[in-house]
């Protein structure tokens, strides 16, 4: 039997084809307290291109991995969704049966979760960890095959055949982090979701296992959603950017355009704390803090942190709208 991994290679760069590998339209996500809904996503829209590899920043608390989980389908109560839908192709994923949806995971669209010794099983070999994600799927492999298709995952992400017969305790960060993305290609899905994939790695291996998805991501002609808060890690990796506050998209735009000229106040603000080995001087944070979701204020949500906020921006929430081919800002004053 061939390997089920053997797939054909698209050349990225001669890639025309941008056509909607997903697509999200109107997504609201709440979590219900006590208290009262936490608004953690509001109305948010965006597409995801073929091949392409989109990054979705903001600070902490922003949305970004509640919205990567309800992609995926893996939120679970008090977490609901509001309203939207989120097409995978054709297929709608909020409305398929979760028989349906168990099936397209990891075959269609897969995710590379935060922190790869959760999302590992301690007690189980990897090569036992990446057959589980072949048998649930209905590939049937003798052993000899199966070694065969263990091996070539491993290589992909450039682990040798060794680490197969190993438990994740014994990995180092970085190789568990590449497991990890070995499981997720296994079945060679056409959507990659990658959630804060390098935050407890250091620098040096934060390169090597983005180099690895780089890679991972051009030999299986995915595309990729890169969840973080790194701005200079987007910078390196992804294509285009979209910047998440307070539950809402603010600026969606190609990554070059989005660091030559940030559109919106909040871009703007990220980019400039970021720090600098060219130019001295006071390490400037962004004020104040981000909002309660509990409640949310009127208006613009970040206006209160806003340095341009007016009186219109404190009553009117901004849409988020084209100001140029490819470049979508929600701000009253963004052109």
């Amino acid at each position: 039997m061939a390997s089920h991994f053997s797939h054909e290679v698209f050349d990225h760069a001669d890639a025309g084809d941008k056509t909607g590998a997903l697509r999200i339209e109107n997504l609201t996500v709440y979590y219900d307290t006590p208290r009262g809904p936490v608004h953690a996503v509001e109305n948010i829209t965006f597409s995801l291109h073929a091949q392409e590899r989109l990054g979705v920043v903001g600070e902490s608390g922003s949305g970004k991995s509640t919205m990567a989980l309800t992609v995926m389908r893996l939120i679970k109560p008090p977490a609901r969704v509001v309203s939207g839908q989120i097409w995978l192709g054709t297929i709608d994923l909020l409305a398929a049966p979760e028989s349906r949806m168990k099936q397209l995971r990891l075959s269609e669209i897969a995710m590379v979760a935060q922190g790869s010794m959760n999302s590992l099983n301690p007690v189980m070999r990897v090569r036992n960890q990446i057959n589980l994600g072949l048998r649930d799927h209905g590939v049937r492999l003798s052993k000899s095959e199966l070694d065969e298709q263990v091996t070539a995952l491993l290589a992909t992400v450039g682990l040798s055949p060794e680490v197969a017969n190993m438990f994740p305790h014994e990995l180092s960060g970085g190789m568990k982090q590449r497991v990890v993305i070995a499981i997720a290609i296994s079945l060679t899905p056409r959507v990659i979701i990658a959630d804060e994939l390098t935050s407890a790695l250091d620098v040096v291996v934060q390169r090597q296992v983005m180099e690895t998805l780089r890679e991972v991501q051009a030999k299986i002609g995915a595309s990729v959603i890169l969840v973080g808060h790194d701005m200079g890690l987007m910078a390196q990796f992804v294509e285009r950017l979209g910047v998440m506050y307070a539950g809402h998209l603010m600026e969606v735009s190609p990554i070059r355009e989005i660091f030559r000229n940030p559109r919106h106040p909040y871009t703007q603000l990220l980019i400039t704390s970021l720090p600098s080995t060219e130019v001295k001087g006071e390490f400037m944070g962004i004020p104040g803090l981000p909002p309660s979701l509990l409640n949310v204020p009127p208006g613009c949500v970040f206006h209160p942190r806003c340095p341009l906020a007016t009186e219109r921006c404190r009553s009117e929430a901004p849409v988020l709208r084209e100001v140029q081919p490819q470049t979508w800002v929600a701000c009253h004053f963004a052109s």
